[in-house]
């Protein structure tokens, strides 16, 4: 069925679904893994593949939902697999009989950038500042390095 805003009925429910799941997973304080989140799955309690989450679509049953995953390996594989919210969650459950689990990756935080403003003054008698500073570093061009060659 199409509705008057070109928008066909299924297309409707699924956005309506993604954003009750957005709903959720933000009264869970995003603990829930969402679209486009790196996850690492286990198998047996031991780390078996990263993968990234590339769609979830609510299915006909009520707390599951049809889960695409890119499995982040050589070769590329994307699979889907049916599973409920609190799978999606990081509670283990079993498939073909073996203990599953995902786990959200959360990337590791990067260290604050160095403000040259904010670098230790140079040295009086020297005038060179620490090694390691905004401005005490020498830069290095690779592609000059290159040309020497």
């Amino acid at each position: 069925m199409i509705h008057t805003d070109g928008i066909d009925t299924r297309k409707r429910i699924q956005q309506l679904s993604h954003a009750c799941l957005q709903w959720q997973m933000d009264g869970r304080k995003n603990t829930m893994a969402a679209e486009n989140d790196i996850v690492l799955i286990y198998m047996e309690e031991k780390p078996l593949v990263f993968a990234r989450i590339e769609a979830i679509a609510a299915d006909h049953k009520p707390d599951w939902y049809h889960v695409d995953l890119l499995f982040l390996q050589i070769p590329l594989q994307v699979v889907t697999w049916i599973l409920k919210d609190a799978y999606i969650n990081g509670e283990p459950y079993t498939m073909g009989g073996q203990s599953m689990r995902l786990e959200l990756v959360k990337s590791p935080a990067l260290p604050a950038p160095v403000d040259a403003d904010a670098a230790p003054p140079a040295d009086k008698e020297t005038g060179k500042r620490p090694p390691g500073t905004a401005s005490g570093g020498k830069i290095i061009s690779l592609a000059d390095m290159k040309k020497s060659r």
